[in-house]
């Protein structure tokens, strides 16, 4: 066993194929980026599929250790978008037809990583048809409880009141947003000392989604900075779509109680 045959560093680093003739010098840079990234989803969701378990055998404590890290995973992929930002408009346009209709909308990890934070929805399955694979596991996703799902299933299991008709809901759709969590999270936050470690995870998913919403305004920014207004390479509307995401949110009443506070 060496270290290159343990990391299988023969494949990674053999993995970056740039298409551009003649090869553009940036290329490798935007593959690169790209191929990251989707080794930090893979960790993502490698946390996010344990955070899910341990809450569903109410291991809160263990549970919140992996939304911690996924956390640091977020700032690191957060960060990696100021490499991105050196690539200048005219230095993309020289391999960016290269790309064809290849588009990050097609990543198949990100997309489970809303799924499993509780932005579903089905119509993205129509994406990947060509590809059973990745078919099969988004829609496994899709079926799969939220990690906020799981969370409020634990809250239920220790004497708070939420709803049955929420603990039952349809986990294929999001999560709308529903008053009677919002009373209970104000009985959380109007006495914190009492309700320690259940403001404690509130805090932790609200860090959560605080770090993703960072990570998609960078990617809109940067987005903006290469191409400017331009349609996506796979047909999306480009910033137009990136800016939608951005009034997307997993866990609402965790900040509409923010306002009734005080």
């Amino acid at each position: 066993m060496t270290y290159g045959s343990y990391l299988g560093l023969e494949k990674i680093l053999e993995a970056q194929h740039p298409l551009s003739e003649p090869e553009h010098h940036d290329e490798m840079l935007f593959i690169i980026q790209h191929q990251t990234t989707e080794l930090w989803l893979k960790l993502a969701l490698h946390e996010l599929d344990s955070a899910r378990r341990l809450l569903a055998e109410d291991q809160l404590r263990a549970a919140l250790k992996r939304v911690a890290r996924i956390k640091h995973i977020q700032e690191v992929m957060t960060q990696q978008w100021s490499v991105l930002a050196t690539l200048t408009p005219s230095e993309y346009l020289q391999f960016r037809g290269s790309l064809a209709s290849a588009s990050g909308f097609q990543s198949v990890q990100y997309r489970a990583v809303e799924f499993a934070l509780g932005n579903k929805n089905a119509r993205m399955l129509a994406v990947f048809d060509s590809e059973p694979e990745n078919h099969r596991m988004l829609e496994a996703e899709l079926h799969r409880p939220s990690l906020y799902d799981e969370f409020l299933r634990h809250l239920a299991r220790h004497g708070w009141e939420v709803p049955e008709d929420i603990l039952t809901r349809d986990v294929t759709t999001a999560h709308v947003h529903d008053d009677r969590l919002v009373d209970l999270f104000e009985t959380v936050y109007r006495d914190e000392q009492a309700h320690w470690s259940v403001y404690e995870a509130c805090e932790e998913l609200v860090d959560l989604e605080d770090n993703f919403q960072f990570w998609r305004f960078r990617h809109l920014r940067t987005v903006t900075r290469t191409i400017g207004r331009k349609t996506g390479t796979g047909g999306s509307s480009g910033v137009d779509f990136l800016k939608r995401a951005l009034d997307l949110t997993f866990f609402p009443e965790l900040y509409t109680v923010r306002t009734r506070l005080g």
